[in-house]
């Protein structure tokens, strides 16, 4: 068994890709990298083979489902859940090793930083981190750290496209297991350059208010990626 499996999903990923496997590169020996692709046409999977990752592929554009394709494939007693659009710090395998020796229920998420100088993005990561810590209510671009045990008990991700973050912790029996690291996730800042970002956080309450009200997530979905 190797230590971790980290987990990406992609898409055209190609641009991203490279600057996060290569942070990904000090695990070494200690874990493997997986991929699951939905579909790129760009040069994702290449640059997955080229950093020696484990390529598996999805038949349909959905992040539930290729996350838990790569569950399902992976060796490691800890899977971390990672978007292809982030970077960690140089040491943070050598950080998480200790946090992930002390309880394999509890389920790990790095702080939410954003990889933008402006001023404006710092107060957004404030609200978001007080919203994770304090409210237990992490999302998957904060990255997952979860024990395969905890994993499979839970049933894992479920196989919709979007959402399915917020659905796996919500059916956890107790958030008191979710846990901050002190160690900075850094996001990409791309998908709130396109609009103000308080208007683009209204529009991901809203979209969340929709789901678990009981809306069907195709059509959410096909809100959220429209032009």
């Amino acid at each position: 068994m190797s230590k971790v499996s980290i987990i990406i999903p992609t898409i055209n990923e190609a641009n991203n890709l490279p600057l996060l496997l290569s942070d990904l590169l000090t695990i070494h020996k200690e874990g493997e990298i997986i991929l699951v692709d939905s579909g790129s046409e760009d040069k994702t999977i290449d640059i997955a083979n080229i950093y020696g990752a484990k390529v598996y592929r999805s038949k349909e554009r959905n992040r539930g489902l290729q996350l838990n394709i790569g569950a399902k494939n992976s060796k490691g007693d800890w899977l971390i859940f990672l978007h292809a659009d982030t970077r960690l710090t140089h040491d943070w395998f050598t950080k998480i090793n200790s946090a992930l020796k002390v309880n394999k229920n509890y389920i790990y998420y790095f702080k939410f930083k954003i990889n933008n100088k402006k001023i404006i993005f710092r107060v957004l990561e404030v609200l978001v981190n007080i919203r994770s810590r304090f409210l237990r209510q992490p999302y998957g671009d904060q990255g997952l750290i979860i024990h395969r045990t905890t994993y499979f008990k839970n049933n894992g991700f479920k196989k919709i496209p979007l959402m399915e973050d917020v659905d796996f912790l919500r059916r956890l029996k107790n958030k008191k297991d979710l846990k901050q690291l002190s160690l900075p996730i850094f996001i990409s800042s791309r998908k709130w350059e396109r609009t103000n970002i308080f208007l683009q956080a209204l529009k991901n309450w809203n979209f969340r208010r929709r789901w678990l009200k009981g809306e069907s997530t195709k059509s959410i979905y096909s809100d959220y990626y429209k032009k």
